[in-house]
């Protein structure tokens, strides 16, 4: 019997086991299809997820070989610019989705993750301990938890009977992988024409993504099902729209999608949880998807393992479905926003205009980039210091090894406590913590420690609590990481 079994190969599900398999979890990956595919569907890698692969010490394995994009947008108006100070990672990596896939399978291999290919579940059935999965073909396994990372028409949300209830799609768009032999001198994902949207953008030597919207022609991928679209179909609406196909030839795959807005009213059910497009679908406005989900991995992927291996209340696992929820909700909301903001005509394009003037301020522009990147997500964490909930950037630290920043201490996928102020109280107060909770005596000379005397940093790099605070170390320790060691 699995621990964790995860439905769905993809990157969240990948992501997901490669979190639960560090921890000690036994996961077995059941995937439908039969081999991996080329498709790469999500392009974008944000700053929020290039750190949480820093903190697991992967990100070098991603940014090989990949460009970096130094901004982002919001409905293709001016750049939205990252600010350097605050992330080590101040730009979208470009990287083809299937390129991510691989590098994440490859991590599960080195770490024993179990990968079945040409497993599809479909059915299950979950009482007090566990969980039996049922395969095509009529195969039986049992797990303790079940996580649905199956996609957007997810066979685990529909039989589980869980609601995903959101708009219906109003546009049609396609995407494609091509060469051109004519390039734009000036390459944009989009520009705004009368009958629609349409751009392209080089990825990769001579690798180039290409993009139509048609509006008022709608593709909804739940209540539509699986539509292929030809190369040819692709190209005829890229000239309808541009006037030109650019000379795009050898299409590595096409795609069609719409802006349906789509969220599972509930995360978890019992011991079944949803991840990803199973949880989420909406228009790819930015680049959300893929980082909404592998965050999703993330934080869901800590609290499980620390149930399965007895070391927390299932309780903890409540926290999956109310910190991702809103997270999720609010994606929707700013891409909703931005198909908004593209549509064709005189009101929009004068909108389109106040907007730019608007995101020119760069208190603007600061929140709507920590927005898109996800660096600004805070979590409702007890307590009253500022740093509380919201994402422990990667500050550098002086410790008895030597110098060191904050992410090396998290590659284990253990909770870190930094004792900044010398405090041998407070390290013996963590110590009934000790199997889970890395205690480190550091002196750090960034600014945003001014005044901190300690910080406990989740696996997933949010803050649990900060001192100085209104709320105890050891409630503290035992709401985000069990009960004190003895006492379970």
């Amino acid at each position: 019997m699995a621990d964790v079994i995860v439905a769905g190969g993809g990157p969240v599900g990948l992501m997901l086991a490669c979190e639960l398999r560090l921890a000690g979890v036994d996961v077995l990956v059941l995937d439908r299809l039969a081999e991996r595919v080329p498709h790469s569907k999500a392009l974008g890698m944000h700053a929020r997820t290039l750190e949480l692969l820093d903190q697991r010490g992967l990100v070098d394995r991603f940014l090989e070989g990949h460009k970096r994009a130094p901004a982002t947008h919001f409905a293709g108006l001016r750049p939205l610019e990252f600010d350097a100070s605050d992330t080590r990672h101040p730009y979208m990596l470009l990287i083809p989705q299937a390129h991510t896939e691989r590098l994440l399978a490859e991590r599960a291999a080195e770490l024993g993750v179990v990968v079945r290919h040409g497993a599809e579940v479909t059915g299950f059935a979950q009482d007090a301990d566990g969980v039996d999965v049922e395969v095509a073909g009529g195969e039986r396994l049992r797990a303790r938890f079940l996580v649905g990372c199956d996609g957007s028409r997810s066979t685990v949300r529909r039989l589980l009977g869980v609601g995903f209830p959101g708009t219906p799609a109003t546009v049609t768009a396609m995407i494609a992988d091509v060469s051109l032999d004519e390039p734009p001198a000036r390459p944009r994902l989009l520009s705004r024409f009368p009958g629609g949207q349409a751009g392209v953008l080089e990825y990769g030597p001579g690798q180039y993504r290409a993009m139509t919207i048609q509006y008022d022609t709608p593709y909804d991928p739940v209540a539509d099902g699986d539509n292929p679209v030809t190369f040819e179909e692709f190209r005829e609406v890229f000239r309808a729209i541009a006037g030109t196909d650019h000379g795009m030839r050898d299409p590595l795959w096409v795609s069609r999608f719409g802006d349906a807005a789509r969220q599972a009213d509930r995360y978890r059910e019992g011991r079944i949880f949803l991840a990803g497009d199973a949880a989420h679908i909406h228009n790819p406005s930015g680049g959300q998807g893929l980082n909404l989900g592998m965050q999703d991995a993330v934080n869901l992927g800590w609290k499980l393992a620390a149930v399965v291996r007895g070391q927390a209340p299932q309780e903890l696992l409540d926290t999956y479905h109310a910190e991702r929820h809103p997270v999720g909700a609010r994606v929707l909301q700013n891409t909703h926003a931005q198909v908004a903001l593209s549509r064709p005509g005189h009101a929009v394009d004068a909108l389109r205009e106040l907007f730019a003037e608007l995101i020119r301020i760069d208190e603007v522009n600061d929140r709507l980039t920590r927005m898109i990147s996800a660096l600004d997500v805070r979590y409702a964490v007890a307590g009253a210091n500022p740093l509380t909930g919201a994402r422990m950037p990667d500050v550098d630290l002086k410790t008895s090894d030597g110098d060191t920043r904050l992410y090396p201490l998290l590659h284990s996928g253990r909770g870190v406590l930094l004792d900044l102020a010398d405090d041998a109280a407070l390290r013996a107060t963590a110590h009934g913590w000790a199997d889970r909770v890395d205690v480190v005596p550091a002196h750090g000379a960034d600014p945003r420690l001014d005044g901190v005397a300690a910080v406990l940093v989740r696996p997933d790099g949010h803050v649990a609590w900060a001192a100085p605070t209104d709320v105890a170390l050891p409630d503290a320790l035992t709401t985000w990481f069990g009960p004190e060691r003895g006492s379970r």
